[in-house]
C-alpha cells in the first residue's frame, strides 16, 4: 500500500479552510434566502443562471454542465421549480428533440425580489468580511483554480449572484 503524499499544515489547512468556510457560506446565505424570499440556494441558482442567459433560457444539457450537476439531478429539481411556475421546459430553439429551460415571469419577478436580500446576504457573511486587498487576492486565486478546473476558459456564471 502507497504512503499518501500527505498535505503540510499550510495545504491541510488552506484545504479545510476552505471546505468548511464553503459550507457554512452555504448553510447562512441559504437559511437568509429562505427567510426573505422562499427560494432555496439551489433554486436562486438556477433562476440566476437562466437570467445570465440572453432569451432567459438555456439547454438542459448546458444548464447541467453550468451548475455541475448530473442531468438527473437537475431534471428533478426543474420539475420542482415548474410546479411553483419558476420555469418552463420547452422545446430546444436549435433542436427541437432537446429541451430548454426557460425563466418564466414568476421567476422573473421571484428572483428580482430575492436579488436585494441575496446580495445583502453575500455582503454581511462574505465580502464585509474581507478588506479590499483580501477580497483581490481571493478573486485573483479562484480565477486561477477555475482556469484550471475549466480547461483554460472559465465557465458559465450568473451575472451579479
Amino acid at each position: 500500500m502507497a504512503i499518501p503524499d500527505w498535505l503540510d499544515e499550510t495545504e491541510s489547512r488552506a484545504w479545510k479552510g476552505y471546505v468548511l468556510t464553503r459550507d457554512r457560506l452555504a448553510a447562512a446565505i441559504g437559511r437568509d434566502l429562505a427567510r426573505e424570499s422562499d427560494l432555496t440556494f439551489v433554486e436562486y441558482h438556477v433562476l440566476a443562471s437562466l437570467h445570465s442567459t440572453p432569451q432567459h433560457r438555456m439547454g438542459l444539457s448546458e444548464l447541467a454542465d453550468t451548475l455541475q450537476w448530473s442531468q438527473s439531478r437537475l431534471s428533478h429539481q426543474i420539475t420542482r421549480m415548474e410546479r411553483r411556475k419558476l420555469v418552463a421546459r420547452e422545446s430546444a430553439v436549435r433542436d427541437a428533440r432537446c429541451s430548454d429551460a426557460v425563466l418564466t415571469e414568476t421567476g422573473l419577478e421571484t428572483l428580482c425580489n430575492a436579488a436585494p436580500g441575496h446580495i445583502a446576504s453575500v455582503r454581511k457573511h462574505f465580502i464585509d468580511n474581507l478588506d479590499d486587498v483580501q477580497l483581490a487576492t481571493l478573486a485573483d486565486t479562484f480565477d486561477t483554480l477555475l482556469k484550471y478546473l475549466t480547461g483554460g476558459e472559465p465557465g458559465p456564471s450568473p451575472q451579479n449572484t
